[in-house]
């Protein structure tokens, strides 16, 4: 049974910084496809960052310059790393399992809250 953990959201000032994790478990992560989601209230959940299969990664042009998507393989933990934090950033933030087209296919977890603030 897949499962996938994210952890590392919180409160951060604009320009701050956060490294959001998402543990896995039943699966291998660098077999997958992997993308980083996010959901603000009122909005439907976007793509925010995807690693394929290969190690190629795409961006969303709101985040791109700002968030690098990595993976330890070692601990089967996908990574996103969000610098220069932006007052339209905020949302929970979820880890997923990709289709080769970039779209969710794997369970949804209970995501990570970023809120950016001073």
């Amino acid at each position: 049974q897949v499962q996938l953990v994210e952890s590392g959201g919180g409160l951060v000032q604009p320009g701050g910084s956060l490294r959001l994790s998402c543990a896995a478990s039943g699966l291998i992560l660098s077999r997958d496809n992997m993308g980083w989601y996010r959901q603000a209230p009122g909005k439907q959940r976007e793509l925010v960052a995807a690693r394929a299969r290969d190690g190629g990664t795409t961006y969303a042009d709101s985040v791109k310059g700002r968030v690098t998507i990595s993976t330890d393989n070692a601990k089967n933990t996908v990574y996103l790393q969000m610098n220069s934090l932006k007052p339209e950033d905020p949302a929970v933030y979820y880890c997923n399992l990709n289709t080769p087209l970039g779209t969710p296919r794997g369970p949804w977890g209970q995501g990570t809250q970023v809120t950016v603030s001073s």
